[in-house]
């Protein structure tokens, strides 16, 4: 099935912690209890596991810049690139994760930390 047919959901713990890590290295402020309002809407990505962010029901969005960015090596030992958006109103926007090779992606690490 096609992204653009994918009903939004809730984002996986795994997903979350990402999403997170990410906020915490830029300097982008959000309201309490954020993470209560979020949805994601899965990217047409080939499994690299891209999301849409929604905090908002605006659908006239589109990418204003990137605020963070971490890598990490996935499962089979093949870099992976995470990048956190926001929208020309600073709004979250997407999780953008791009996977060197371009193949699915295995796993999320348990630590954002590790510097490759």
């Amino acid at each position: 099935m096609s992204a653009e047919y994918t009903q939004k959901r809730k984002p996986t713990n795994d997903e979350l912690r990402l999403i997170k890590f990410l906020i915490t290295e830029s300097s982008i402020k959000l309201p309490n209890n954020w993470e209560l309002q979020l949805t994601v809407k899965p990217m047409n990505d080939q499994g690299m596991g891209s999301l849409f962010l929604f905090l908002s029901n605006n659908n006239e969005r589109k990418f204003g810049e990137q605020i963070s960015e971490c890598s990490f090596i996935d499962n089979d030992g093949v870099k992976v690139i995470a990048s956190l958006n926001v929208d020309q109103y600073g709004e979250l926007f997407e999780l953008d994760i791009w996977k060197v090779d371009y193949t699915p992606l295995i796993k999320l690490p348990d630590d954002f930390n590790k510097s490759l």
